[in-house]
């Protein structure tokens, strides 16, 4: 269950990382002086890369759980 625990570990982080790689998307978008229809449509898909990172982390998180409660 040791491997579980890491690897539970290593996609929580996995889904840190792309949180933060999401926050520097979005900063950049905004600094770059889209009108309001690009700024919008690039933000929409950053929100969905937010998304697939806040699952990865869960699922990260779940099985770091699970790996304690089975050892």
């Amino acid at each position: 269950m040791e491997v579980l625990v890491w690897g539970g570990a290593a996609l929580t982080l996995l889904g840190v990382a792309g949180l933060v790689a999401c926050i520097v998307l979005a900063m950049r978008a905004r600094q770059a002086g889209l009108d309001d229809a690009e700024l919008r449509a690039r933000l929409q898909r950053i929100v969905t890369l937010n998304l697939g990172a806040l699952a990865v982390c869960g699922l990260g998180r779940l099985a770091v759980i699970v790996g304690l409660f089975l050892s």
